[in-house]
């Protein structure tokens, strides 16, 4: 199996395992006012998004393709600006442990989010089940 298929794999297993259901109308909610499901950064297609492009929103917490089990502890929040101090296990699968990283995560509104993590900016929107890659898809199912 080639390499990014073998990640995309892990990905989508590790989707599964999180228990990322997909549903006609994804739930909203949470820490954050956000649709459950996959984003991408914005500039990637959610067809074919790179591994670091993902995020996963679960209503707890935003996790990538190498974290896991996200919990976002909101420090202040004004109007739709959180500042957060999120902690994730620090792997994509197996035993690691569980980090803290402080960030800013601005809901635009329900299907898009950005992350200011260190002074690194990024916008991510959401993808709907069709539009994501197979491996993916299977998993949000």
């Amino acid at each position: 199996m080639h390499n990014t298929c073998k990640r995309w794999a892990a990905f989508a297993m590790l989707m599964a395992a999180a228990g990322m259901a997909a549903a006609a109308s994804p739930k909203s909610g949470g820490v954050y006012r956000l649709k459950h499901g996959i984003y991408v950064a914005e500039g990637s297609e959610c067809r074919a998004p790179a591994n670091a492009a993902i995020r996963s929103y679960d209503g707890k917490g935003i996790s990538t393709a190498h974290t896991r089990a996200c919990k976002a502890k909101v420090g202040k929040r004004r109007g739709s600006v959180y500042t957060v101090a999120q902690s994730c296990i620090d792997a994509g699968a197996g035993i690691a442990p569980r980090r803290i990283q402080h960030q800013q995560v601005t809901v635009k509104n329900s299907s898009t989010f950005t992350q200011d993590i260190a002074g690194n900016v990024t916008t991510y929107h959401y993808c709907p089940v069709r539009q994501l890659p197979p491996e993916l898809r299977q998993a949000a199912r």
